[in-house]
């Protein structure tokens, strides 16, 4: 993924108006991110623990999305699937709730998706990040295949967002 700056990030939010975009947290680190191993940027806001956030490029223009789930002390201790990345997790796969874009996300309506509660889904594919024995399935897809069916998962709920 390309590194995104602040104004960029906010700025591509799709469900959510330009004011609540201004005003949401966004990480102060992102020159240290790890951008070359990332397909996202996804983060949680520290000061809202039941809101996070992420970005991604596609079609060569940036989307973000708010997101709600519950906070991390009510995280399920059953073992879980993230419908993104398909890594398995005790405990560190959320529903995460994201309001329809424009007048359906007015009227109340939103998506779902079980995500990895920390969002470092593409951390989790490379191999940089461990959730556990067991959290990695094994697979015959190369890496690369790996990475492509997690942004092709990601863009579909996208898809259900902004649609």
């Amino acid at each position: 993924m390309k590194p995104l700056t602040e104004q960029q990030i906010r700025a591509a939010f799709v469900n959510c108006t330009k004011g609540e975009a201004k005003r949401l947290s966004v990480p102060r680190d992102l020159a240290e991110r790890p951008w070359a191993d990332l397909d996202f940027l996804g983060w949680r806001d520290p000061q809202a623990p039941d809101r996070a956030y992420l970005a991604i490029e596609l079609d060569g223009r940036p989307v973000a999305l708010a997101l709600r789930s519950p906070s991390p002390g009510s995280w399920q201790m059953r073992r879980s699937m993230c419908s993104i990345c398909l890594t398995t997790h005790t405990g560190g796969v959320s529903l995460m709730v994201a309001a329809k874009a424009g007048r359906a996300g007015q009227q109340g309506n939103s998506v779902g998706a079980y995500i990895c509660s920390d969002l470092a889904c593409s951390l989790y594919v490379r191999g940089k990040k461990n959730a556990g024995a067991g959290a990695r399935l094994h697979e015959s897809l190369t890496l690369d295949e790996k990475i492509q069916r997690t942004v092709a998962n990601l863009a579909v709920f996208i898809t259900k967002i902004t649609t």
